[in-house]
């Protein structure tokens, strides 16, 4: 018994053993930050069986989720991305890392650094500013500058249009957009995305390209912009710009007096009314006689007539005195109504009582681009964020957008922007309680009110949509994680397609030497749900053939380009990769 479990000891720290070489020679990854992009692109990468180290801050954010709750990571704290940092996390010998700080110039220095540090590591940056990260990135041997607010902003925008996400991208010479089947002609499209028959669990990727309402396109002309949907969105522009002369007359006209002083007004003219029926039958005169006496009294007064009959008097010295409060009222609801008018029609809208404009709560990165597109569409729109330094604020006066300071959950903010005579609500803060409690509220409000809305948690977002029926709920972690992790491992993403709230990638990929594909035919790539070859192109071909013979035998070197979602593109890549350097992935 003591010889077997000697035996089974030894066996033991050999298989301990063997498992950390394993480890210790699987790729490493750094990853840099703290708030749910990171969380998100953690778990992609672990689903490539690789090592991460993720550097996070002593303070964590008080909302979203805490990347050290995940199993299987290392993780170091530390304020300071500076060498010592970077040589404590094992940046040496490592294949990529990852600056994802809500700090432009942060990360930029972080960049630096690390450069020092590992001369040529793939660096993945994330970048508010995409002007500066394009310059900066050609300071780098290997970088990709990317913006998960530029990613997610357009998702929102449509979403709350009620249009699909502008999507484009070039390819092999062909610029490629979604749309809705009906809006292109037949001999544009390309592949079929997602039949939408059933809103709440679309299917991706069809057997049958003809049941697919959502497709990938080939656009008209030199620039995607001349097809739909983008001439859907030019229409409701235009229609916007037509009701908006006529909508800023009526609210010039409505706003010419405040409420007050026309009450006071209206209160004056039915004392003058009241006196000029007395004085029709306190005196033998005609109603006409009645009313031209009333007003001239009123608006010059009247010589004493100490014969008149008492009654007389009473109501001659009414009408003067009426007159005293009538004509100062006037002169103040002519002036506050010209002042009105004035801003009205010079800047176009109305601080109070709007109606077919777009709230938007939330100026972070995200909300800021959002205002912007909504704005450069010719939308009306309305900012609320409680914070008054937020970083859209400048945007919002630059735009001359109204900026309402102010608690989002709270009613008196929501009626403060008219959201019952709203479009549609975009509520895009980094707080998944303050945004779902805004949405309820204003949905309370406003039962038919058209909202979207940011939610971190996937699952707690389709439950929101279930129960409390808010159509349209958005991550922009999930939307922006899969491209941050494939620049990360080195693949050929070209575009991210957001469908719903599931998420396909378009990527092109090379067969390897040995891989199980070589010698298959192309149909044999072919999987519903799964995977879709969409081009392709031989080892010494520089464009890609977007009609390939299903038959095609794949040859090492040859490219595919695909349309797949994350587990579809992970199935392939073990399928292009030889078995020697295919370590068993989960996902």
């Amino acid at each position: 018994m003591r010889g077997m479990a000697e035996l089974w000891r030894r066996r033991t720290r050999r298989s301990v053993v063997s498992r950390l070489r394993e480890a210790n020679h699987r790729p490493h990854y750094v990853v840099c930050g703290q708030d749910a992009l990171v969380v998100q692109v953690v778990k992609e990468l672990l689903k490539e069986a690789v090592r991460v180290t993720v550097v996070v801050p002593v303070r964590r954010r008080a909302e979203g989720p805490d990347v050290r709750a995940i199993s299987g990571i290392r993780v170091l704290v530390a304020d300071r991305l500076d060498e010592d940092t970077f040589r404590a996390a094992g940046l040496r010998g490592a294949a990529s890392l990852a600056l994802l700080h809500q700090d432009d110039v942060g990360n930029i220095h972080a960049a630096l650094c690390a450069q020092e540090i590992e001369p040529n590591i793939r660096i993945v940056m994330r970048m508010f500013n995409m002007s500066l990260g394009y310059r900066v990135k050609h300071l780098f041997p290997d970088c990709q500058v990317m913006s998960d607010a530029a990613m997610a902003a357009p998702a929102f925008v449509a979403a709350a249009l009620g249009e699909v996400a502008p999507t484009y991208f070039r390819h092999g010479g062909r610029s490629l957009f979604v749309a809705r089947r009906g809006d292109v002609r037949p001999e544009a499209v390309v592949c079929g995305l997602a039949d939408l028959s059933d809103p709440e669990n679309p299917a991706l990727l069809p057997p049958d390209d003809s049941r697919a309402d959502l497709v990938l396109a080939e656009a008209n002309g030199k620039h995607p912009a001349t097809d739909l949907p983008a001439r859907r969105l030019a229409r409701l522009r235009r229609r916007q710009l037509m009701r908006r002369p006529i909508t800023v007359v009526l609210r010039a006209l409505r706003s010419f007096v405040t409420r007050k002083i026309g009450i006071a007004t209206l209160a004056v003219l039915a004392v003058v009314a009241i006196a000029g029926y007395l004085l029709s039958h306190l005196e033998p005169f005609s109603s006409w006689q009645a009313v031209y006496l009333a007003l001239i009294t009123t608006f010059s007064g009247a010589d004493p007539e100490p014969d008149r009959p008492v009654a007389g008097q009473i109501v001659q010295i009414v009408l003067t005195l009426s007159g005293l409060a009538l004509i100062p009222l006037i002169t103040a609801a002519v002036v506050d109504g010209i002042v009105n008018a004035r801003l009205v029609l010079d800047r176009g809208r109305l601080q109070a009582d709007r109606e077919g404009h777009i709230v938007v709560i939330g100026l972070g990165n995200v909300g800021t681009r959002v205002i912007r597109q909504l704005h450069d569409l010719g939308f009306e729109v309305v900012a609320i964020d409680k914070n008054p330094d937020a970083r859209g604020a400048a945007i919002a006066e630059q735009l001359d957008i109204p900026f309402i300071i102010g608690d989002a959950a709270r009613s008196e903010t929501l009626r403060m922007a008219s959201v019952g005579k709203a479009q549609a609500l975009v509520v895009v803060t980094t707080d998944d309680v303050t945004n779902l409690e805004a949405a309820l509220n204003a949905r309370e409000m406003t039962p038919d009110l058209h909202v979207v809305l940011r939610l971190y948690d996937n699952d707690l977002a389709e439950r929101i949509q279930r129960v409390f029926g808010i159509g349209v709920s958005r991550s922009v972690s999930h939307l922006a994680a899969p491209t941050f992790a494939a620049a990360m491992l080195d693949r050929e993403v070209l575009a991210t397609l957001p469908v719903e709230r599931e998420l396909l990638l378009v990527a092109e990929v090379t067969v390897a030497a040995n891989s199980p594909l070589v010698g298959q035919p192309i149909v044999k790539v072919n999987h519903p749900h799964l995977v879709r070859v969409i081009a392709y192109a031989g080892s010494h071909e520089s464009r890609p053939d977007w009609t390939p013979r299903r038959q095609q035998r794949l040859a090492a070197g040859d490219r595919l380009t695909v349309v797949a979602p994350k587990v579809g593109l992970n199935w392939l890549l073990r399928r292009i990769t030889p078995p020697s350097s295919n370590p068993d992935r989960a996902g």
